[in-house]
């Protein structure tokens, strides 16, 4: 269905690398326009899906998503999404996850938002070794309008088990009590 809606020259431009596309005589027509209130580049996004949308208001997203594999057992996939809405918030979140031939494996990925309310930042990383062991941790900092700020980490590992620390700041940067 996105594919329907887009303009011919927007669906090529970003679904053909720019030396195929170059060669289909088409134009973009909203594209750069959307990858610029987004803040992403989704032109000759080849190895992977990529779907883009702009609102009737003023807001837009894209996001996209992509595989590799190298032939000996090892693959790589990746995805990510930006947003900004009408009124100015803005969002994006990206992450890739590996797996080896020999077993292990990794993921990371991470979030950030900002609007009338708030930032929020947020990443994350967990591995599992070819032994079976596992390790994460998450690391989060979120301030309110107000100036209020959360800041939070939280690991993982088999010999340690979960553990979190959190602490809240007011706008003066004294400690308070979270909630």
């Amino acid at each position: 269905v996105a594919a329907s809606t887009l303009h011919p020259g927007d669906f090529y431009a970003m679904n053909a690398t720019p030396a195929v596309y170059e060669k289909l005589g088409l134009t973009m027509v909203h594209l750069p326009e959307l990858a610029a209130q987004v803040g992403e580049n989704v032109v000759g996004r080849t190895g992977g899906a990529v779907t883009a949308v702009k609102g009737p208001e003023g807001g837009a997203a894209v996001r996209g998503r992509g595989y590799t594999t190298d032939g000996a057992g090892n693959g790589t996939a990746a995805s990510g999404g930006a947003f900004k809405t009408a009124s100015g918030a803005t969002g994006a979140r990206a992450s890739t996850t590996t797996r080896n031939a020999d077993g292990s494996a990794s993921h990371q990925g991470g979030f950030t938002a900002t609007g009338a309310k708030g930032t929020v930042d947020s990443s994350g990383n967990v591995t599992k070794g070819a032994d079976g062991s596992v390790n994460g941790s998450r690391t989060t900092t979120a301030t309110g309008a107000n100036g209020t700020t959360y800041n939070g980490s939280t690991t993982y590992s088999k010999d340690t088990g979960v553990q979190h620390t959190g602490t809240c700041t007011d706008a003066a940067g004294n400690t308070v009590a979270c909630r």
